[in-house]
């Protein structure tokens, strides 16, 4: 009788402990289940740029660290190039000589030459005033029928021919005078704008070997050591715009009612544990390799994931690329 008193205690003890553990095992998922919030994990980046050469050549010095913040405008590196250097004496003599025509075809001939044809004029000027007064001579005489048609027309013929003589004595006074042709000096002139224009973009090739930062950031990353030959367009270095900064975060499509574009809410960042307003202005599919995820066991459509870029409202200190960003998201049972 005992025995049986004693078995029907432990059941029920035993029961209790079942109902007790079951209980636990509630409350338990009812605590972890029934949640209401879902945690999401972005990153904070920030946008870059390469720092590069037009022109190929032997890197000669390093003037910035990686870590270091430097500002628009500061030199970072210098590559030596004397091939480049080559070319600007070349593009320098070419252009001195372009400037030598020209000024040689805007001055004109030489001072002794413009005096011989000035010399050239005057005989030709003073023949031609001998050569009318005989011919008025011989006119008045032929008027009178002294002198024959034959002795006319001789003088006549000699009188054109001095003033045909003296006409082109003075084009050629007036030629040396003038100089050369416009359309020479034009051409002239043009062969100096040209050369000009060598020279302008060989000392472009030379600027483009002293790199400079194209903004304010950091160097995050130098590729190359000091004495490696570089190509054209090959990366140096790339610089990060710390003050250019958002976060990004991977959501699947069922959370983007709540992260519209234009939607701010509150982040926590746990490297600075500190909170920080953002706002959404960028989403995009990251298409059919991203992460998907089945809404049922029979599958009946996947949720794909989708890139979601949040800016801070306001300048957040110490937030740098990489660090944590969470963000507390309201999931519907």
């Amino acid at each position: 009788m005992a025995t049986d008193k004693q078995q029907t205690v432990n059941t029920i003890a035993a029961l209790a402990v079942l109902a007790c553990i079951l209980g636990v095992v509630c409350v338990v998922g009812i605590l972890t289940f029934g949640k209401n919030d879902e945690i999401l994990q972005g990153q904070a980046e920030a946008n870059e740029y390469r720092v590069s050469s037009k022109v190929p050549g032997r890197l000669l010095e390093i003037r910035v660290h990686e870590g270091q913040k430097v500002k628009a405008g500061d030199t970072l590196a210098i590559i030596e190039a004397p091939e480049v250097e080559a070319k600007m004496a070349q593009a320098e003599a070419v252009k001195t000589a372009a400037e030598a025509q020209n000024t040689k075809a805007e001055k004109g001939a030489r001072r002794e030459q413009i005096q011989a044809a000035y010399e050239m004029w005057q005989k030709a000027k003073t023949g031609k005033e001998i050569t009318e007064k005989s011919f008025n001579r011989i006119n008045n005489l032929y008027k009178e029928g002294v002198v024959s048609a034959q002795k006319y027309d001789e003088v006549k013929a000699q009188y054109d021919a001095a003033v045909s003589t003296e006409k082109a004595a003075h084009a050629q006074y007036t030629m040396a005078v003038k100089g050369a042709q416009e359309e020479d000096k034009e051409m002239a002139a043009a062969q100096v704008k040209q050369a000009e224009g060598v020279v302008a973009e060989v000392n472009s090739y030379i600027n483009e070997t002293i790199l400079t930062a194209y903004a304010d950031g950091e160097i995050t990353e130098i590729y190359p050591h000091i004495g490696e030959l570089v190509g054209t367009g090959a990366p140096i270095m790339s610089v990060a715009m710390m003050n250019d900064m958002w976060t990004t975060f991977n959501v699947r499509e069922d959370y983007l009612q709540q992260m519209q574009i234009g939607t701010e809410f509150e982040a926590y960042i746990p490297a600075l544990d500190t909170s920080a307003t953002m706002r959404i202005d960028y989403m995009k599919d990251l298409g059919d390799y991203a992460a998907w995820k089945s809404t049922k066991q029979t599958g009946q459509y996947d949720l794909k994931t989708f890139e979601v870029r949040a800016t801070p409202k306001d300048d957040v200190k110490g937030l740098r690329p990489g660090m944590t960003v969470l963000y507390k998201i309201n999931e519907k049972k």
